[in-house]
């Protein structure tokens, strides 16, 4: 013990007696630090040590005890700080369990669990001591006060109409944060006069448009925000408060509750168009736009907040409800990357959940986890639960979670969460200022969780009372929150009912002309945002020049290759960069790493972004890339191609956590926000992007034909069978194949690494922006067969289809085989050391937009064959065979045989023994070859 200590003790009240008042203060340090005054911090934090807490516990308690056997203290203290004790930990109990007891459900029904803690005698206090006064450690307020005014601080603080959750945050200033704002208000929540009468026009507004939509268009689906109106003066001051701070974006997402009421009542769109999708009149004017359903369609506009304007963005979302999180994620960061945005301050995430959605829906916990992550962090979500207390449809919500709350999935990032009476308006106000500012302070997710009820059926056909008798009896009694509030206020006499009524009538008048309702900006004050317009009629057959003078791609790789003095790469990384120098220079072939490295060099250098994410795409999932470089004298890490640009914002390769669902709509919502940037996701092997594949139907594929939504977004899915089991063979190019329709996505598998370069380049050269799904190699990226030269980059372009480079005479070739990917070199291995010389080999490179033109004019060159046959290695009822045979019948003349060779069909992509794999490989190379056969 400490000199100074020992001193403290002599000369102090803490210099004896009972421990059992220590122990007590003890245990409300290592709840709250904070919670005991500054001599007791700095006492506990003096005696203990590094090792575990209860270790700790038990040596201040040992310590205690010995100096009460030295007798120097007195029983009357000792008694005066037990209470004392007793009082901190009451304010912690509180802080930790007074959500418990707040007043959270409009209902009034449901149940609440028993909180002991929040008693006095739980605590060794009762009624004689609530005037005394005592220290109130870092509550809000006085240092000193009596213990009633303690509690009713306590009690207005956490058990009122807003139940917070706070403690499980580790950080002491976070929750000093928040406490001081919470207990500061001591449930008083009433804002101005002024602020009062908006909050009652919103509310007003909300319930409004749902009358109106109720008796015009009668059973028709509109997925109601009755009972949780409060949703609409939340986001309205969510969208005021965070403008006047100087918030200039905001990007939605939400799933059907209430959508329509947010698109009309906050973005301000045209009752008139809303009401003709009820009426069904939009048609649709390109034939390959089918158009959605209106609870899915997002919307744009700018408004006017006290701090200037605000874009908002709501997104396009499918049914598959929280799948739009990730997207609304990766959007905003493209927006703040363009804004140079390094704070994060001025584009802001929110997303709307279901109370049944957000616990339900594995892809929040990945959209969570990836929240403070290098390459995936926004500066926090605003995080809005509209908690219907009934689940999806109708069900109890004992049977959709194991947790008291919905939101218990947040606390895995100590995110704070307010639970928020919808019924209480002002306190749903209070409680998104707190939640704005907190989220604007420490650059974390917040979350609202609005604790109301849902008036209707899930759908305004939907009879809830069938399975939820007791709670809809008590919803019919319930006047809407709007009238709750009118009524307080006009007995206030804030307003009065001729002036409430005339308001109404405005509103209804408004959306009988099909004005917007909301206060709009021209286009002279719009936020400027992407420019889209220039790929809104690409051509993937646009002509572009994407070969580079080889004296550029030289002078590219000694920049890269040329590192800083006293960088020490790994020994194998060293290598690789001294190879490339070879390649630069033409001493030796270019392989896969460099061609694709420089691809994306000569894009930076020309103006373009590059992102690069997936889950070992650093270095890459083979060791092949190596874009980031790794220092193994001291572990810092470094990205060469940053240099070729004057914003390394806009230069990210980074290894992702280990999520496909949350990580491939991250990178989709980029890409849709950004059309300059070559963005990519990579998987780690192709089969992984199983996980996401509601991504890929629901947006990847259909987004541009259900909501008009472009989207640039290159996939890397490593393919091919190498003998390694069905885990990691097939990238499943069969899904995408059928996928394909209207030139909606494009397929390719590159066989060289010049292909790759000028694909990759291709890719943002045209005015054309469509997802790009790759078929990448793995064995081929080493392969000898499987290189190109300095002249295939500087005078090349992407070949669309392959002719045979083994030139053979037309005349003797029986058989035109076509194939895609690494089966190529397989069969060019075996034709050569066959010496077969009637086959011809071509590769099509790009499966969809099918190339016909170039595959017929093959198929004419070789006039004397009799046969076209495609060969795979994936089984028959996989790969690309069933998805292409439609394109090459197309193509072969009449008279010509069209078969298959390949593996039989199969429900599992490949065999797991690999001298089955060896087996079944020579058999479909020799049958490919061989004239009149074909796999039955």
């Amino acid at each position: 013990m400490t000199d100074f200590l020992q001193e403290q003790y002599r000369n102090s009240h803490l210099s004896g007696g009972n421990a059992d008042y220590v122990e007590a203060f003890y245990e409300a340090w290592l709840d709250d630090p904070e919670s005991v005054p500054e001599n007791w911090q700095k006492l506990f934090s003096q005696l203990s040590d590094s090792v575990d807490t209860e270790t700790r516990h038990r040596r201040i308690e040992a310590h205690f005890q010995a100096l009460a056997a030295n007798g120097h203290y007195s029983a009357g203290t000792a008694a005066e700080d037990f209470k004392q004790a007793g009082v901190l930990r009451l304010i912690n109990a509180y802080r930790v369990r007074g959500h418990q007891r707040a007043k959270l459900d409009p209902l009034g029904i449901s149940e609440r669990p028993q909180v002991p803690d929040l008693e006095l005698g739980f605590h060794s206090l009762d009624e004689s001591d609530l005037d005394t006064k005592f220290h109130s450690g870092s509550l809000a307020g006085p240092d000193h006060l009596p213990l009633r005014d303690i509690v009713e601080t306590c009690r207005e603080t956490y058990c009122g109409s807003i139940g917070v959750e706070y403690m499980h945050i580790t950080d002491t200033n976070q929750r000093r944060w928040l406490q001081q704002r919470l207990e500061g208000a001591r449930g008083n929540y009433t804002p101005e006069a002024e602020e009062r009468r908006r909050l009652l026009d919103k509310l007003s507004s909300a319930e409004g448009l749902e009358k109106y939509l109720h008796s015009k268009y009668v059973g028709q689906k509109r997925f109601s925000l009755e009972g949780g109106e409060s949703m609409i003066p939340l986001l309205d001051t969510l969208i005021r408060h965070t403008g006047s701070q100087g918030v200039r974006e905001m990007v939605i997402g939400m799933a059907h509750r209430g959508r329509l009421n947010v698109l009309v009542n906050i973005l301000g769109k045209s009752p008139r168009d809303l009401f003709a999708e009820f009426e069904g009149k939009i048609a649709a004017d390109d034939p390959n736009r089918s158009g959605d359903v209106k609870y899915h369609m997002g919307f744009s506009s700018d408004v006017p907040t006290p701090g200037g304007p605000m874009h908002l963005a709501l997104a396009f979302n499918p049914s598959h409800l929280e799948i739009v999180n990730p997207v609304v994620a990766g959007s905003a960061r493209a927006r703040q990357t363009r804004l140079r945005d390094d704070r994060r301050e001025q584009v802001l995430p929110v997303l709307v959940h279901g109370d049944a959605a957000i616990a339900g829906q594995g892809v929040n916990m990945e959209l969570l986890n990836m929240s403070q992550a290098r390459g995936f962090a926004v500066g926090g979500t605003f995080h809005v639960v509209v908690n219907n207390q009934i689940g999806f449809t109708t069900s109890n919500p004992l049977d959709a979670r194991s947790t008291l709350y919905c939101t218990e999935v947040a606390k895995m990032v100590q995110a704070p969460i307010l639970h928020v009476n919808g019924d209480d308006p002002e306190a749903v106000l209070f409680a998104t200022r707190v939640l704005a500012d907190f989220r604007r302070e420490f650059k974390k997710d917040v979350v609202l969780d609005l604790v109301c009820y849902r008036r209707l059926g899930h759908n305004e056909a939907d009879e809830p009372a069938a399975t939820q008798p007791r709670m809809y009896e008590t919803i019919r009694k319930l006047d809407p929150v709007r009238k709750q509030y009118a009524d307080t206020l006009i007995k206030e006499g804030l307003v009065d009912k001729k002036t409430i009524d005339k308001a109404n009538e405005g509103y209804r008048d408004k959306l009988d002309a099909g004005e917007p309702v909301v206060d709009l900006l021209g286009e002279d004050e719009a936020v400027e945002t992407v420019d889209w317009d220039p790929y809104l009629d690409g051509d993937w057959r646009e002509e572009v020049t994407t070969g580079v003078d080889a004296g550029s791609i030289r002078e590219l790789s000694e920049r890269l290759t040329t590192l800083p003095e006293g960088f020490e790469p790994h020994k194998q990384v060293q290598r690789i960069i001294d190879s490339r120098r070879k390649m630069a220079s033409g001493e030796s072939p270019m392989d896969w790493g460099f061609a694709e490295t420089m691809a994306y060099a000569t894009l930076i250098e020309g103006g373009h972004g590059l992102r690069l994410v997936g889950q070992d795409s650093g270095r890459g999932t083979f060791f092949h890339r190596h874009a980031v470089l790794h220092n193994q004298a001291d572990g810092s890490s470094m990205l060469p191609l940053q240099q070729f640009t004057d914003d390394p914002r806009r230069v990210t390769v980074i290894d992702s956590l280990l999520s496909e669902e949350a990580v491939l709509g991250f990178e989709y919502g980029y890409a849709t926000a950004e059309p300059s940037t070559l963005t990519i996701w990579e998987a780690q092997f192709g089969d992984f992007v199983n996980g996401a594949q509601v991504v890929i139907d629901q947006f990847i594929a259909s987004g541009e034909a259900k909501w008009g939504r472009l989207c640039g977004l290159v996939m890397f899915l490593p393919h091919g069978y190498e003998g390694q089991g069905p885990e990691h063979s097939s990238a499943r190019l069969e899904r995408f194949m059928q996928l394909c329709s209207g030139a909606n996505i494009q397929v390719c598998v590159p066989t060289l690494p010049s292909q790759m370069f000028h694909m990759l380049r291709r890719q943002m050269l045209r005015r054309f922006r469509k997802p790009l799904i790759v078929m990448t190699p793995k064995s081929l990226l080493r392969h000898k067969a499987s290189t190109s030269s300095l002249d295939d980059l500087e005078n090349g372009q992407f070949q669309l289809v392959i002719d045979d480079p083994a030139g053979p005479d037309p005349k003797k070739v029986e058989r035109v085989v076509f194939c895609a990917g690494k089966v190529y070199f397989d069969l060019a291995k075996q034709l050569e050391e066959d010496g077969v010389d009637n086959v011809a080999l071509v590769r099509v490179e790009q499966l969809y937009p099918f190339p016909r033109e170039e595959v017929q004019a093959i198929i004419a060159r070789y006039d004397k064959a009799d046969e076209v046959a495609w060969c795979q290695e994936e089984p028959m009822n996989q790969g690309a065979w069933f998805q292409i045979r439609h394109h090459l019948q197309a193509c072969i003349r009449d008279g010509q045989a069209l078969g298959y060779v390949g593996r039989h069909g199969s429900s599992s992509p490949a065999v797991g023994y690999y001298q089955v794999h060896l087996e079944q490989q020579k058999r479909l190379v020799g049958e490919a070859l061989t004239p009149g056969k074909f796999t039955e």
